[in-house]
């Protein structure tokens, strides 16, 4: 049953997905694109874009995106949601009771420097992923591309601003 298949794929996803949405992308689509072909190189660029301007995490609008694009429901949307967050409902109730008692443990401290390396790998992993042809669609599209990453890390320009601008930029570019 694709629903049961839907949430056990999103709840593994939801269970490893350290340092929040973009960290989580790569895994999004090594099973949703690549395992499963549930959607398409294009199509799961679109919507991590559509996950981005829209408001909430960007896991969490991803797994219900794709949830409905898969089985075309509401349904499929309802069970990739409830798959990716409960392990973090679960997570933080079990560290909520039990995180006083240990927060001055040098074991949890180590662990937790530890995770930092790893959650930037994965973002690194993430975007570097979304690189491929298929997502640039000439060289208007590579160069709002590289202006966005040149004024991201240049001078620092917001995510908001960003995507409104290239938005702005699109709609010129491509009139």
């Amino acid at each position: 049953m694709i629903y049961l298949q839907l949430f056990c794929v999103f709840f593994r996803i939801g269970l490893f997905s350290f340092g929040g949405g973009y960290a989580v992308l790569s895994l999004i689509q090594k099973d949703v694109v690549e395992k499963f072909n549930w959607v398409s190189v294009s199509e799961f660029t679109e919507i991590v874009a559509l996950s981005q301007v829209t408001p909430g995490p960007i896991a969490i609008n991803s797994a219900t995106y794709i949830g409905y694009t898969v089985t075309g429901n509401v349904f499929g949307s309802m069970f990739t949601t409830l798959g990716v967050v409960m392990p973090s409902f679960l997570v933080l109730f079990a560290l909520v009771l039990f995180l006083n008692k240990y927060k001055d443990s040098l074991i949890i401290e180590r662990a937790f420097k530890a995770l930092r390396p790893v959650v930037l790998g994965l973002i690194l992993a993430a975007g570097l992923a979304l690189l491929k042809p298929e997502n640039f669609i000439d060289i208007k599209s590579y160069i709002i591309f590289f202006g966005a990453v040149i004024l991201s890390l240049k001078w620092n320009v917001g995510v908001i601003p960003l995507i409104i601008g290239s938005g702005i930029l699109g709609i010129v570019l491509y009139i």
